[in-house]
């Protein structure tokens, strides 16, 4: 097979490389069932801690009455003015929680060569967008066009263009640090969807924006690492009466503190998204994700291109993982909001279902599969012989074992893709397939290459 035989080359040539409403009468959540339903749990004197975000959120329900799951996270995370995400560095060791890119810079090499392999797939175009969801410190983009330097020889004749998507001020601040090496003033404009742009060091340009609406149309090549996780959720728990929604309301008895309670009735979101077939107690929905992903997949039906997706999640089987972490430990999502990161995990049915058949799905697959088929261990071994540094052994060996180990990231991580369906036509690969016909060419990463 000439394809297989090229992808092995490629991965080899890199591998090899140094490198709502107002409701009245609500039901309050169990103090038993919200112990086991929603993570709670945090330093007693976190509790007395009313932070800005808290007030605003106090004020709103006393306006309106309780508030949806989804504007809890909506607020917490990117208000404008006090959001988690908008003014500090949350990632790494210092930080609430790390990512396998902060951890290991094998992990976005694969990626790179993910891209790239899938690039090759699609008849070599002449241009080629990386499009980050995102992007955190830029650490992972980083790594990719390292990659793509490595291997310029064959990208030399593709146009090659970065297109980032984040709300966050400070973050786009740190992204533009990491692959410009400078730091990059707001565009005046403020009309343009494009509110910065820079040059990569290796001269790539490099566009931020708001919105994945706002990034040109095209081949593009889209990536979302640790991103669906963060998308604002609707919750619901099944009642004698019925289905009702999880709301956030002010705790009587603590009035500077917040609570889980349930809806009288049913409410509009309710009424839509729970199926008829459900047989689970309690569901997790998240329309903001049902929508990027119909975005994503009219783009690549339309344009050609893939998207790698990569998160902790399951296949429609999970029930409550609404969850806060501050500093590595997991913290009350009630208390102190706007202090510690808000997340649950992704539903990959629910995104597969959302793409409307429009592309085809691969996944989602193991993390400990997938960077196995990509050759981590084929990358670990050339990095660990070209080191005899004792601690750099150390620290490449204590990487491998936190995205591979089963009880660390190995298991709980997920890939997703999202592919044309011109992509898929007939093979004998045997890959995890769901709604979608064999390969017509491997698909790095969700099938087992034999190397040689």
């Amino acid at each position: 097979m000439p394809r297989l035989s090229a992808l092995r080359s490629l991965l080899a040539a890199v591998l090899g490389v140094s490198w709502q409403q107002r409701l009245l009468g609500h039901h309050v959540v169990p103090a038993a069932w919200r112990r086991q339903c929603f993570s709670a749990g945090s330093k007693a004197e976190d509790s007395g801690q009313v932070t800005p975000i808290l007030k605003h959120l106090m004020f709103k329900i006393k306006s309106t009455g309780p508030i949806t799951v989804a504007e809890y996270m909506r607020e917490v995370l990117t208000n404008p003015v006090k959001g988690y995400y908008m003014h500090h560095d949350m990632l790494g060791e210092r930080g609430d929680f790390v990512t396998s890119p902060e951890i290991s810079q094998i992990f976005g090499e694969l990626i790179g060569i993910w891209y790239v392999s899938e690039w090759m797939a699609t008849g070599k175009p002449k241009t080629l967008q990386l499009v980050e969801l995102g992007p955190g410190r830029g650490t992972l983009t980083d790594d990719i066009l390292r990659v793509f330097n490595q291997l310029g020889s064959l990208l030399n004749k593709c146009d090659i263009s970065i297109h980032l998507v984040e709300v966050s001020p400070k973050l786009s601040e740190i992204q533009a640090l990491t692959l410009t090496g400078r730091k990059i003033q707001s565009e005046l404009d403020v009309t343009s969807p494009v509110y910065m742009k820079g040059i990569s060091k290796a001269g790539i340009p490099i566009f931020w924006y708001r919105e994945l609406q706002d990034v040109p149309q095209g081949t593009s090549f889209y990536l979302a690492h640790e991103f669906f996780d963060a998308l604002p959720i609707h919750k619901f728990q099944r009642t004698e009466q019925g289905w009702r929604e999880v709301l956030i309301d002010i705790d009587p008895k603590a009035p500077d503190q917040l609570r889980f309670v349930l809806a009288p009735s049913a409410t509009p979101a309710t009424e839509y998204f729970i199926q008829g077939k459900e047989v689970r107690d309690h569901v997790e929905v998240c329309p903001d994700a049902g929508i990027l992903i119909q975005r994503l997949a009219c783009r690549i039906q339309e344009d050609g291109g893939a998207a790698l997706i990569a998160d902790y999640g399951h296949n429609g089987n999970k029930t409550d993982t609404f969850r806060s972490f501050r500093s590595h430990q997991l913290h009350d999502a009630l208390i102190a909001p706007g202090t510690a990161d808000l997340t649950a995990d992704v539903d990959f049915s629910y995104l597969r279902t959302m793409t409307q058949g429009r592309v085809a799905t691969l996944g989602p697959l193991k993390q400990q599969e997938f960077l196995k088929n990509m050759g981590i261990d084929v990358r670990l071994q050339v990095l660990l012989q070209n080191s005899s540094d004792t601690a750099m052994h150390k620290h490449l060996l204590q990487g491998y074992d936190m995205l591979m180990n089963p009880k660390k990231m190995g298991d709980r991580f997920h890939f997703f893709a999202l592919l044309p369906h011109q992509r898929l036509a007939h093979s004998d690969q045997k890959v995890n397939l769901q709604h979608s016909k064999s390969l017509s060419a491997p698909v790095a990463g969700f099938g087992e290459l034999i190397w040689k």
